[in-house]
């Protein structure tokens, strides 16, 4: 199929409702306030009205705003990283009680800079938060953290209620679509999570519309399964610039639906499913529903 240039319509289905309430005005202003960052904003989240306005969630971006890595899909910004910020961990914390947050997720730009991957930082803002606010449930996304186990097991220690770690797209297109992560260190890291932490509900997320086929998504989900993952949340990828990864295909809201027909008779516990879903999609329903 042909690549669509970046100016060509977008589905009528891809049309997003804007909500400023005070709920979105004040976590804005607030975020501003502690200089703190959201992948809400970073990656032009679709979603970010519904999520900051009606859900009382939002996605907070750790360890700086600067990745080491450069994937082709993301809109984060790229180069070398700041030093670390200690107080970090108590400023995220501070906000998710401000705003009385029902669910916060906590990610990170890669820092491969860092010996731990920023593990450390990870661990630190997650028992922040639950110190702060004992009712939030949290949601932890990390980068692979060099794939060494030890950073993976420094972050799972502050049990997470949830543990997410994208593959992003299926095999054949990995190489050309992330940049140092692998496939397979990929289900590496999602299997050593299941392991260390059977507890613990993990998650991955696939962006859809960058030239894979039907059945790449279905033996995906095969992979995500073997490993134990319970959670899959499948989403249309939306170029975020001209220099990033042009659109091969608008998948249809049917196709879809589809699709989360498909991955929940695999046995996922739960899936999201749908042009507008992210990795964060009603994150807040899903700790629940993995636990079923």
């Amino acid at each position: 199929m042909a690549k669509q240039a970046e100016h060509v319509r977008k589905p009528d289905w891809l049309k997003i409702k804007l909500n400023t309430n005070e709920s979105y005005t004040g976590l804005k202003k607030l975020m501003r306030e502690q200089r703190l960052n959201t992948v809400c904003e970073e990656a032009k989240c679709p979603n970010i009205h519904e999520c900051w306005a009606e859900r009382k969630t939002a996605t907070f971006m750790i360890l700086g705003d600067i990745c080491t890595r450069a994937c082709r899909f993301c809109a984060v910004k790229t180069g070398l990283p700041t030093e670390l910020d200690e107080q970090e961990p108590e400023r995220v914390a501070d906000s998710v009680s401000i705003m009385g947050l029902k669910h916060v997720v906590i990610t990170a730009v890669a820092r491969d800079d860092l010996k731990d991957g920023g593990s450390k930082v990870f661990a630190e803002t997650v028992r922040a938060v639950r110190r702060k606010s004992p009712f939030t449930t949290i949601e932890v996304l990390p980068s692979d953290m060099g794939g060494k186990e030890e950073n993976l097991s420094t972050l799972l220690e502050a049990n997470p209620n949830i543990f997410n770690y994208n593959v992003e797209t299926v095999r054949r297109l990995t190489p050309r679509v992330r940049a140092r992560a692998t496939y397979d260190r990929t289900m590496k890291v999602l299997r050593e999570a299941k392991e260390m932490k059977p507890s613990i509900p993990t998650k991955s997320s696939l962006m859809i519309g960058l030239g894979e086929t039907k059945e790449e998504i279905m033996e995906t989900m095969d992979d995500l399964r073997a490993v134990n993952v319970d959670i899959l949340t499948i989403g249309q990828y939306l170029q975020p610039t001209k220099s990033h990864l042009s659109i091969e295909k608008y998948w249809t809201p049917e196709e879809f639906a589809e699709l989360k027909d498909i991955a929940l008779s695999k046995g996922f516990k739960h899936c999201e499913s749908g042009p507008l879903v992210r990795s964060s999609y009603h994150a807040d329903e899903q700790v629940n529903a993995a636990k079923k």
